[in-house]
């Protein structure tokens, strides 16, 4: 029978290349079993993939170059780093793209390794993980929301693997992509935009319907947190811990603002960043219909999302 020694703290240093819709992010973390993951260092570089994307649903060679060139910088922090395992991951920028596999090939010789492209299910999966960890058991059953740039993630379940996960083609660049192509956005299509999410979400909503209510809802993400900012997210302190809650009510006030303005306006706004304000209102009104949809009058957000999942899935591996 083998058996491992919970005092065997030898450290991995884990390099999680994140390729998503938005950014190309590579996190360096040391890592070691039963101790908690340590960033030491990462670079992010916003690439915004879904404005490259061409009526044939490929990317065109200006988008192919710039992920290229993020993908460059990153391994060149990962060779400074002296990492000794990579974790290269996509998510549904490259998994729906027509030419997915060749630039996937290429960013492949790149990393010197396949790069695992993962399902809308396993993203959701993963950020449940991370979601689960981070509040623990004395949460109860979880509710996990993550708004991405090409779709939605939701999960729920009582233990680390979800009773439930899913991904709709709801993510926030996506949206503003088919959407919102004003800058600031005609009422009428972001009028258009909410009927779509609210139908779009129709079947997933029936489905969770389903399963008990959650103790606990949660959302991850840059989207997320970004709103909350903007919406001002109350902190309660819990014992030594610090929790982030935000009202829908709150959110939902600040949507029509965040319509009016245009996209340099909103970079004013607590929260809104250079690379988020051009998705920003397709991400909050996401957010809300989401929200209104489950039933959800307030949510916390989590500091853990996709990329600590991955760590914590590898982790568990060691």
């Amino acid at each position: 029978m083998t058996t491992t020694d919970p005092t065997d703290r030898r450290t991995t240093r884990l390099g999680v290349l994140d390729i998503g819709s938005n950014t190309v992010h590579l996190a360096v973390i040391d890592a070691a079993y039963t101790a908690r993951p340590v960033q030491t260092a990462g670079t992010r570089t916003v690439v915004r993939i879904m404005r490259y994307l061409q009526a044939d649903g490929s990317l065109s060679d200006e988008g192919v170059a710039a992920m290229l060139a993020a993908v460059d910088d990153a391994m060149a922090l990962a060779r400074e780093s002296e990492v000794e395992e990579m974790l290269p991951m996509a998510t549904s920028a490259l998994r729906d793209a027509t030419n997915g596999p060749q630039v996937l090939a290429a960013i492949g010789e790149r990393v010197g390794q396949t790069v695992q492209v993962l399902s809308g299910e396993e993203e959701a999966r993963l950020t449940f993980l991370a979601a689960r960890r981070w509040h623990g058991w004395a949460a109860g059953r979880l509710l996990v929301l993550d708004i991405g740039g090409g779709s939605l993630e939701i999960a729920t379940g009582v233990d680390e693997e979800p009773d439930l996960a899913t991904s709709v083609p709801l993510g926030a660049g996506r949206m503003t992509m088919a959407y919102l192509p004003g800058d600031p956005p005609d009422p009428a299509d972001v009028d258009a935009l909410r009927k779509h999410v609210r139908a779009t979400l129709a079947p997933t909503v029936e489905a969770f319907e389903r399963l008990p209510r959650p103790d606990h809802v949660v959302a991850t993400s840059k989207t997320f947190r970004s709103l909350a900012r903007l919406a001002g997210m109350q902190l309660e302190v819990v014992g030594p811990d610090e929790r982030w809650r935000m009202r829908r009510s709150q959110l939902a006030d600040w949507v029509p603002r965040l319509a009016r303005l245009t996209a340099e306006g909103r970079t004013a706004l607590p929260g809104i960043t250079p690379e988020r304000t051009f998705q920003i209102v397709a991400g909050g009104v996401v957010a809300v219909e989401t929200m209104k949809s489950l039933g959800v009058d307030e949510l916390e957000i989590c500091p853990w999302a996709l990329r600590e999942g991955a760590i914590l899935r590898r982790l568990d591996h060691i």
